[in-house]
C-alpha cells in the first residue's frame, strides 16, 4: 500500500534527490563545455525563471528537466564535441561511483536515500546515453554523439542548447 510515509519519501526523491541528480548532470556538461573555452550557463528546470546564482539559472518547475545554453565556443572538434555530449553522463557515472564508495568504506549507509540517488543517477545516465529522438524531436546525448561521429549535423539536444550570438 502507498501510505502517508510513501507520500513523504515520494516527494524527497522528486523535488530534491531527483533535481540535484540533473545538477549533477548539467554540471558534467558545463564542466566539459567550460573546458572547450565555451560560455555557458546552467539551467535547473523549466518554466518561469526565478533567479541566477552566476551561471546556474533556477526556474520555476526545478525539479523537471535541465539544461546548459552555449552561447560560443573557442575551439571544436569531435573529441571536444563528444566529451560535452558525454560530460553529464560522466558527472553521473562519477556519483555513483562515489556513493558505492561512501557505502563500501562504511563512511555513509545503504538507506532509501542513497537507493533513490542511485536509481536516478542510472536513469538519467541510461536515457540521456540511449540514441533516440525525444518528444520535442530533439536527439538525445548518444544520438548526438552518432551524429559526430557520422559527419551529421546537430542543432542542439535536449540540455545541450547551442545559442546563436548576434
Amino acid at each position: 500500500m502507498f501510505g502517508f510515509e510513501d507520500f513523504a519519501v515520494f516527494l524527497r526523491a522528486f523535488f530534491v534527490i531527483f533535481p540535484l541528480v540533473t545538477i549533477i548532470h548539467v554540471l558534467g556538461h558545463y564542466f566539459f563545455a567550460k573546458l572547450s573555452g565555451c560560455h555557458v550557463k546552467m539551467i535547473v528546470g523549466c518554466g518561469k525563471r526565478l533567479f541566477s546564482i552566476g551561471p546556474l539559472e533556477f526556474r520555476m518547475f526545478y525539479f523537471w528537466y535541465g539544461g546548459c545554453e552555449f552561447t560560443s565556443i573557442k575551439a571544436t572538434t569531435k573529441a571536444r564535441n563528444i566529451l560535452i555530449y558525454l560530460g553529464g553522463s560522466i558527472f553521473n557515472g562519477l556519483s555513483i561511483l562515489l556513493m558505492y564508495t561512501f557505502i563500501f568504506e562504511g563512511i555513509i549507509e545503504s538507506s532509501n536515500v542513497t537507493y533513490q540517488f542511485l536509481y536516478f543517477s542510472i536513469y538519467t545516465v541510461f536515457f540521456a546515453l540511449m540514441p533516440m529522438d525525444y518528444p520535442d524531436g530533439s536527439p538525445s546525448d548518444g544520438k548526438a554523439i552518432l551524429k559526430i561521429l557520422g559527419n551529421k549535423e546537430i542543432d542542439h539536444t535536449t540540455d545541450c542548447q547551442w545559442k546563436q550570438t548576434s
